[in-house]
């Protein structure tokens, strides 16, 4: 990769239409936990019930939406609908009068994400020359970080100064969303490409073989990955504002944003598939960080070097996904490691508000550390040491 080599003018305003929709949205998720322990009565448990089958019932719909993109040959009306249904439900949240209500509508939010996001990857593959992925999805990462961290600002100064409550902060984040919308309507040309002449393979057996290796370890790993929103109750346990939550947000998002955008440069650089061990290492100590959290204070220092931590290997990883993958069937690539990560959701979430709920916190960020390192382990064995030997 040269120095004259820029990113395409695509893969930039992918990359905006990112901030405008995390802007809308972390107006509002970091509010979940608020709405879930305060107004609607529930804890923990709940809030990974509420995550977790969100995000399960937007990886149902990734792989299909993915693999209906390299049917069709087109991606682009698929990432409009999915960020179009998301925005348009997202504004509601403040309206539930009971967690199994939030749950209906978080749940719809995700499923526009489970449209949009693997078709909006492969859009990025399409458009990106394969040295600059690491960069290109990178980027992608940091700006959507980027953005949760405005949109936290802006929610913490309109409940600070703005004499304004949850429910109409929640309601006014339609305003960047519909933004987002229109970025992608009318800001992105979708780069010329032929549908193949048969169906991508959507069964698991038609990937190729390292495909299906680095999926399985990903599966492990996201069972660690449990929802960023457990900061955010933390904090509320540790008796902080909403204020303050949502500061904290916005530091943790900023630090995420700083460490996707300078990891995807260093896994173009030194290799993505080594650099994702590290980051997922990274990420196994960004959790212990957590575990020694015992006040507001101590907090303030772990959230934003857990958000660097976790951060390094974003865009890694799905660079990893578009260099493993067929260029005709980089939809249905995506669809499946957005779908496997989504579904490792549900029993990583349940598994981690319950050990929260009957031991505390620390220990549940202990057990999520573990199974970090043992993934990143498992990669090391099970993915390079074969790729490695194919070399020799």
């Amino acid at each position: 990769m040269t120095a004259r080599e820029t990113l395409p003018r695509a893969v930039v305003v992918l990359g905006l239409v990112s901030f405008c929709n995390d802007l809308a949205s972390e107006m509002v998720t970091p509010l979940v936990p608020v709405l879930l322990a305060a107004v609607l009565g529930a804890g923990p448990v709940a809030l990974g019930l509420v995550e977790g089958v969100a995000d399960a019932l937007a990886s149902l719909l990734r792989l299909w939406s993915g693999r209906l993109s390299d049917r069709l040959g087109r991606r682009k009306g698929l990432v409009v609908l999915g960020y179009g249904l998301s925005n348009l439900v997202r504004p509601l949240f403040g309206l539930a009068g009971h967690w199994a209500g939030l749950l209906a509508l978080r749940a719809t939010d995700r499923v526009g994400k489970g449209l949009r996001t693997a078709p909006r990857d492969a859009l990025v593959a399409d458009a990106t020359p394969e040295t600059l992925r690491g960069r290109a999805y990178g980027l992608q990462r940091g700006l959507d970080n980027g953005g949760a961290m405005a949109g936290s600002l802006l929610a913490a100064a309109m409940l600070a100064w703005g004499d304004i409550d949850l429910q109409h902060v929640i309601l006014l984040s339609a305003l960047p969303g519909l933004a987002a919308v229109l970025l992608i309507a009318f800001g992105v040309r979708e780069p010329a490409r032929r549908a193949p002449a048969t169906s991508p393979p959507l069964v698991w057996t038609g990937l190729p073989p390292a495909m299906r290796r680095f999926l399985m370890v990903l599966a492990g790993f996201g069972l660690a990955r449990a929802s960023e929103t457990f900061v955010v109750l933390r904090g509320h346990e540790l008796g902080m504002t909403v204020v303050e939550l949502l500061l904290l947000w916005a530091a943790f998002s900023l630090a995420k944003s700083l460490a996707a955008a300078r990891g995807g440069r260093w896994a173009d650089r030194v290799g993505r598939r080594r650099f994702v061990i590290r980051g997922w290492i990274a990420y196994a100590a960004g959790f212990l960080a957590l575990a020694a959290v015992s006040s507001a204070a101590a907090l303030w220092w772990a959230a934003p070097a857990y958000g660097l931590l976790i951060g390094l290997s974003e865009g890694a990883e799905r660079a990893v996904v578009a260099d493993l993958a067929a260029a005709e069937a980089s939809g249905t690539a995506f669809g499946w490691y957005n779908m496997i990560l989504g579904l490792a959701a549900i029993p990583g979430g349940l598994a981690f508000g319950l050990v929260w709920q009957f031991f505390g916190a620390a220990p549940a960020f202990l057990c999520a550390a573990l199974v970090a390192l043992a993934a990143a382990a498992a990669l090391q064995a099970w993915v390079l040491v074969p790729a490695a030997r194919r070399m020799v």
